[in-house]
């Protein structure tokens, strides 16, 4: 009895995926604002569609998420943590200055981030100038209007770069 062999299949094993998670809190649905930076007119579309582009041209997948509700953000972030991300750039908008909860979840999924602030908090009202994130991010990028965003991902893709990926 002849026995037939296969031949062997090459193998393709491939890094897995890096990612990149962008996350907007509360208001940030409402932005179709002029960007004080570029003069564009802007939406949350329109800044993602640019950070995707360019995470693309790295190879790295990028998702973006907003929520008006912190709940929700919270369990996003604890998701990110079961899910492989590799990193967050997030704007917490008007929860900067309010959530601890936010703050713990970030903290506790230990994914580095970058903080994001179209606006300078620190122009804006007393009670705005205080944030529970600048502290435990990688890097805060405010004022700079929507190139923040932009900025935060370059400086993530860097990151990635520099770690191996």
């Amino acid at each position: 009895m002849t026995r037939k062999t296969r031949p062997q299949e090459a193998r393709t094993e491939s890094l897995p995926q890096r990612r990149v998670l962008v996350l907007h809190g509360p208001n940030l649905n409402l932005l179709s604002s002029r960007d004080p930076i570029s003069g564009e007119q802007l939406t949350l579309a329109d800044v993602h569609t640019a950070m995707e582009s360019r995470a693309r041209a790295d190879g790295v997948q990028l998702e973006s998420f907003q929520s008006n509700h912190e709940g929700e953000l919270i369990d996003r972030v604890q998701a990110a943590g079961s899910e492989g991300v590799d990193f967050i750039v997030i704007n917490p908008a008007g929860y900067t200055h309010t959530s601890v909860a936010l703050r713990d979840a970030l903290c506790e999924v230990a994914i580095p981030f970058v903080e994001v602030h179209l606006a300078n908090i620190h122009a804006r009202e007393p009670f705005r100038q205080h944030s529970y994130f600048s502290d435990k991010a990688v890097g805060v990028i405010s004022g700079l209007g929507a190139q923040g965003y932009q900025l935060a991902l370059e400086f993530a893709l860097a990151r990635l770069r520099a770690s191996g990926a």
